[in-house]
């Protein structure tokens, strides 16, 4: 019971601070439909690099439902990976860490993508890409957070494409300054 009080003081303290930042001038995210204007334009068809989980019409992609579902594959690959990893190099434990974290992230997209229906099915069923992972990721924030699933969606993307998680935040700041 304590501990389950704690954590909630720990949270509201978290958000009281970062609020405070906010107010001090720290980053400042727009709202999406600021940030629409200046949104990228996707590529029409599939043949930039990244595809987009929602289609022309505003509607989910065919291959994020079946990302969805391979959310828990991917995770379950990761950790074999870094198991694997771990024990391959055992007596190197630094880069055994780092080996292992790069192959369990790689063995969870292969699952995450093979679960999606594999690269044919998520270009089939995609008609929006783009060729940076910072467009895409600005154009999915401007033109679609307020998808009822959005966030289901996001981590469904961030499966097939682990780089979207890192590159997100920092690509809507630096769109965000545009308009300002």
């Amino acid at each position: 019971m304590i501990a389950h009080k704690t954590k909630g003081l720990s949270i509201f303290f978290a958000v009281i601070l970062l609020a405070g930042c906010a107010g001090l001038g720290g980053p400042q995210m727009a709202q999406p439909a600021q940030l629409a204007a200046v949104a990228p334009q996707p590529i029409y068809g599939n043949t930039g690099e990244f595809m987009s989980p929602y289609t022309e019409d505003g509607v989910v992609a065919g291959w994020v439902d079946k990302a969805v579902n391979a959310k828990l594959g991917a995770a379950i690959g990761s950790q074999a990976g870094a198991y694997a990893g771990r024990k391959l190099m055992e007596n190197v434990p630094f880069f055994g860490g780092m080996l292992g974290q790069k192959v369990g992230d790689a063995a969870g997209r292969k699952i995450a993508i093979e679960a999606s229906g594999g690269w044919e099915y998520i270009k089939e069923t995609s008609d929006l890409s783009f060729n940076k992972i910072e467009d895409l990721a600005v154009y999915m924030y401007a033109h679609h957070s307020s998808h009822p699933d959005y966030q289901q969606v996001l981590e469904a993307t961030w499966e097939i494409y682990p780089e979207l998680q890192t590159a997100y935040m920092p690509a809507l700041v630096n769109a965000s300054r545009l308009v300002q």
